[in-house]
């Protein structure tokens, strides 16, 4: 990546896998993106992403056997991006969603990058 970070950009994690987790954090913080909260199941995750401001969204589709739909939900009605991260591919995204940005894991730091980016432009 280039030295022109995305200076001051936030993102909420949402990852239930504590050692994934902790890579992304450190790609995101690599990339120049501020992690502004990080979350390991959907009730902490629905709890931040309506009491924390950030800029995007980075959403594990299945969260300890649960669908990430009703955090997305929330997300969306604040009006900001988010992009999923699967393991599943693209026919794993719940339905309503499957027209977003996602990532296949494992995702290296400049498809990370890219796909934020887009994101961020709205593409």
């Amino acid at each position: 990546m280039t030295a022109t970070g995305p200076s001051g950009r936030s993102v909420f994690l949402v990852e239930d896998e504590v050692m994934i987790r902790m890579m992304v954090a450190d790609m995101l913080e690599e990339l120049g993106y501020k992690v502004a909260a990080e979350a390991g199941d959907i009730t902490e995750a629905l709890r931040l992403a309506q009491a924390i401001e950030f800029d995007i969204a980075i959403l594990d589709v299945n969260v300890n056997g649960k669908v990430i739909s009703p955090v997305a939900d929330v997300i969306k009605a604040k009006g900001c991006p988010f992009i999923f991260a699967t393991g599943y591919g693209s026919s794993g995204l719940p339905e309503q969603y499957r027209d977003r940005p996602a990532l296949q894991k494992p995702f290296q730091l400049d498809a990370l990058g890219k796909t934020i980016e887009a994101a961020l432009r709205g593409g």
